[in-house]
């Protein structure tokens, strides 16, 4: 008898209709098969699910066994494998021997089908010894049957009955020889090789040797077969590695692509010479381009990263083979080849790489492409200009033909770039900036102008490219003042004001009727205008004038800090004092122009009130040019400083995780001496603390499981049942296991635990019937399987038959599950961040109430009670002040992100008051997290 029974999935059984034995055996005996199938189908579902029916045996063998319906054999196979084939005592009941000959018979069957599909049912109950013995006989021959699909079957159930009964076969391994050499199909030489290598490994590499030069023209499974061969061979002292070497170069030309796989990895292994890993890793690239299958794809990628970690520099003249990945339509598998090489890309070869992807960028502008490959070129260029100078100045300029594209996402990974270039090579700078003065008319998103109008106020630094910048920012903002020229448009009189426009018009007016749609007449008038100045109409004004009348003053305000900066620097190059005032009256002009377009009623939203305040700013320190040095030194000198220190801390943070990444472990040479503490000579004042050492020795120290914690009770103490559970995180399950005492003098007979779950829960298997004796205990398990992050609830009850078959039940208190065991922490970039920021659309906002005066201190109390990791880097939040604005982010072992901004000021009276922001793609985790923040400050108010 096995000391186990095997472990099956439960099935849906449904329980409104349960037929009754009788009703099952009547139609056993008298229905048709069709009747026969549904009814034996029912009957395996009842036994997997625990209830065996034992009195159905001998029916099922009167009425099943003699049928010739192949469907109905093939579930008779399965009713025999679930079925109780032992009696109490542990011996094997009388009626298998029935059951036996039954299969026996199957096995000399004269349909080939019926026989394979014997011998596969008797794969699974191959631990079943005392019915296996009697059909060994039988099962060897088959072994001679005439048809291969009979002879491949018979292998492998011989395989699988060895595995768990060796004594059954004891010659298997001169069978299997034997049976090898007289073969000639090719599926059943695999599976004997297969049979082979498990059972005897030198018996296998002997048939192999005679087979050498015949590897390369065999069928693909026995390829697959003689890799693996040859793996399980090198792993053990053999004088054949020079030749599994050989076969294993002949097989990377394989047609087959698993072959190819398998081949390649295997060579890895065996050797490390350059050329077999140069030839590997070719194999793999040349995989990873003809495969159809992404999955297969990643899959690949991933032991081509795997393989260049191994041999860094080995690969590098296969990068231009990788890159040719790139033309995969999967956005995933762009990623991995783009990653891959990044990381090979060295000062050799870094130029022919900008260059091929330089290449690729400019298809991906004239032709329809994603516009995500645009973006992962840009950002691989990005890297690649940074890492390495000489190619900046090569591509700098073709990605600045990006910047007029507003509705590409890669623009702003463009002005990204350009500001990183502009700050680390000074010498780029001027033509940089001339080439972005030049392209201002052709940008048409805020956002990307708000980083070009930055660099151009920082690194504009000579009086001609200032006089050139200022008067491209005259022909992007318009006619000035912005309101009156609109309050002519409106009025229909766009003459222009003399003190603000040098050129000359003359107007006259001439008119006809016309027929409005109402019936009535009107007059239309057409002006004739001759002006210097550039006449733009409502359909076609400049673009930085249609963003401040679309309500853009954010970008107004930058615009307004770029001009000051300009103004104080040009004011301290030029001696011409006239022409320096007349640009610092044209910029303050300009400034208060976007005012008072922000308060009128010709933008579509009023002007917020940290643009209003910073453009007034602006105004007073231009007002007040040489009062201030302390301010002018803030413009021009300090953002340029805080923008290369915030470059230089993520540098140092690059720097830092690729050196964890290359730190290599301190190795312990063979021959360094052992150092026994104990016996060490020791000073007087040392002394030796035996309790630790011996907790050490013992385990004693190590953190253990907090089982209390994790145990919750789930009925009252006067209850006839007292219940508690112990719940446990198995990654997507949880693990219930429930122990239940009998508090009265009674037994409770049928005693079921029905389990509900609320949320994205599901109850896995069903908790059986019980029968618990007088102040008796009973453990019960209950699995279930989790789907999302979402707050889950699991109630129940439980219910027993009392006297007189009354059903008697307890209410189960309810048992909450935490989210937090599946958050955890993750990093995102910025621009990540600020991408899934805009696109989520559930957000959770939390109001701050805590007792905490520390804004620092907030921020880890609630990274620490959401699991959330800080995105804001350390320089951005160091120093003292009183505010305090931070982003986090985490992701679930479900895929979900969870985003989270925290908000803070420190009041005058020391309290903290502001918001905390969630979004998520989902609901759920939005409010959870919400939630666990709302609990948190109420524990944090209690502690203190």
């Amino acid at each position: 008898m096995p000391t186990e029974g095997p472990c099956y999935t439960i099935v849906f059984e449904d329980n409104t209709e349960t037929p009754t034995i009788q009703e099952l055996r009547s139609a056993l005996e008298k229905g048709s098969d069709e009747d026969k199938l549904e009814t034996l189908r029912k009957i395996i579902v009842a036994t997997i699910n625990g209830n065996s029916q034992p009195a159905l045996l001998m029916p099922i063998m009167q009425y099943i066994m003699p049928s010739k319906n192949k469907q109905l054999k093939k579930l008779l196979h399965f009713y025999w494998e679930v079925c109780p084939k032992y009696d109490e005592n542990g011996k094997l009941k009388q009626e298998m021997i029935l059951v036996v000959n039954a299969i026996r018979n199957d096995l000399q069957h004269p349909n080939e089908y019926i026989r394979g599909a014997t011998l596969r049912f008797l794969q699974k109950i191959s631990r079943e010894a005392e019915l296996l013995e009697p059909l060994i006989p039988t099962l060897r021959a088959n072994l001679e049957h005439r048809h291969s699909y009979v002879r491949r079957a018979a292998v492998f159930a011989l395989q699988t009955v060895h595995r768990e009964n060796p004594s059954l076969v004891p010659d298997a391994a001169e069978l299997m020889q034997t049976f090898l050499a007289a073969e000639s199909d090719a599926s059943c030489k695999r599976n004997a090789l297969v049979f082979l290598a498990n059972v005897a490994l030198p018996r296998a590499v002997e048939w192999l040797r005679g087979v050498w030069d015949g590897i390369v023209s065999m069928d693909e499974g026995l390829q697959m077969v003689v890799v693996e061969v040859a793996r399980l061979d090198c792993a053990r002292e053999t004088t054949n590695r020079p030749k599994y070497i050989r076969a294993m170069f002949e097989l990377l030309g394989a047609t087959s692509h698993a072959v190819k796989y398998e081949a390649a990895t295997t060579l890895t292994t065996l050797t490390q010479n350059g050329a077999a890993v140069k030839a590997a890793a070719s194999c793999l690239v040349t995989l990873a381009i003809k495969e159809s299958d992404n999955n297969v794809k990643l899959i690949v990628l991933d032991r081509l990263d795997a393989l260049r970690e191994r041999h860094r520099h080995i690969l590098d003249g296969s990068i231009m083979d990788v890159l040719q990945v790139l033309s995969s339509a999967d956005m995933e598998v762009r990623r991995k080849a783009m990653s891959i090489v990044l990381s090979m890309t060295s000062g050799r070869n870094a130029e022919d790489v900008v260059l091929f992807l330089k290449k690729q960028l400019l298809r991906t502008q004239e032709q329809e492409f994603d516009k995500n490959i645009g973006k992962l070129l840009i950002q691989s260029i990005h890297v690649l200009a940074i890492r390495f100078s000489e190619v900046a100045a090569t591509v700098v300029h073709a990605l600045m033909d990006f910047l007029g594209d507003s509705n590409n996402p890669s623009a702003l990974d463009v002005v990204a770039f350009v500001r990183e270039v502009v700050e680390k090579f000074p010498a780029l700078r001027p033509a940089i900036t001339e080439k972005l003065t030049n392209t201002l008319m052709n940008m048409r998103s805020g956002k990307v102008f708000r980083g070009v109008l930055w660099i151009l106020g920082e690194y504009m630094e000579e009086l001609d490219a200032i006089e050139m910048v200022l008067g491209e920012i005259r022909k992007i903002i318009g006619e000035i003042p912005v309101l009156a020229a609109g309050l002519r448009e409106e009025e229909g009189n766009p003459q222009i004001d003399e003190q603000h426009d040098e050129g000359n018009f003359s107007g006259t007016g001439t008119g006809r009727p016309r027929v409005l749609a109402d019936g009535t007449y009107a007059t239309e008038t057409a002006y004739s205008v001759t002006s210097t100045r550039t006449e733009f109409s409502k359909t076609t004004k400049p673009p930085l004038r249609a963003l401040i009348l679309g309500g853009d003053f954010f970008t107004g305000a930058v615009l307004a800090v770029a001009l000051t900066k300009l103004v104080l620097r040009y004011d301290k190059l030029t001696s011409n004092r006239s022409k320096a005032n007349s640009v610092r009256a044209e910029a303050m002009l300009t400034m208060t122009s976007i005012l008072r377009v922000g308060q009128s009623k010709f933008v579509t939203v009023p002007i917020d009130e940290d643009s209003n305040e910073r453009i007034m700013g602006c105004i007073q320190s231009l007002s007040e040019l040489n009062g201030c040095p302390e301010v002018n030194e803030i413009f021009l000198k300090d953002s340029r400083t805080a923008y290369a220190q915030m470059l230089g801390a993520q540098e140092k943070c690059a720097a830092d995780k690729k050196a964890a990444e290359t730190v290599k472990e301190n190795v312990i040479q063979v021959d360094d001496l052992l150092v026994f503490r104990q016996f060490s000579k020791k000073s007087l004042d040392e002394t030796v603390d035996y309790l630790e050492d011996l907790g050490k020795a013992t385990g004693a120290g190590e953190a253990l499981e907090d089982f209390i914690s994790n145990l919750s009770r789930i009925s009252q103490l006067t209850d006839p049942i007292y219940a508690e559970a112990y719940v446990k995180m198995h990654g997507f399950d949880i693990s219930l296991d429930v122990l239940l005492v009998n508090q009265t003098s009674n037994t409770l007979q049928n005693l079921c635990l029905d389990f509900a779950t609320l949320g994205d829960l599901k109850l896995v298997e069903r908790p059986t019937v019980h029968t618990i004796a007088p102040h008796g205990f009973q453990s019960i398990k209950a699995t279930i399987k989790v789907s999302s992050t979402e707050t889950g609830v699991i109630f129940g009850s439980i219910l027993w038959d009392g006297p007189n078959l009354t059903e008697c039940c307890v209410i189960l208190n309810d048992i909450h599950i935490d989210i937090m065991d599946y958050i955890k922490p993750a990093y995102c970039s910025e621009t990540q961040f600020r991408s899934m920021w805009t696109e989520f659309e559930w957000e959770n906002r939390v109001n701050v109430s805590t007792k905490m005066t520390d804004t620092r201190e907030y921020l880890k109390h609630v990274m620490q009670s959401t699991n959330m990791s800080c995105l804001t880097p350390e320089g951005a939040m160091s120093g003292d002040c009183d505010f305090l604005s931070a982003n986090m982010y985490a992701r679930s072992l479900f895929g979900e992100d969870a985003l989270a901004n925290l908000s803070i000021e420190k009041t005058e009276t020391g309290a903290i008051v502001g918001h905390v922001r969630i979004r998520s793609k989902t609901q759920g985790i939005a409010l959870s997290l919400g939630d666990r923040i709302t609990m948190s400050q109420r524990d944090g108010k209690r502690s203190l």
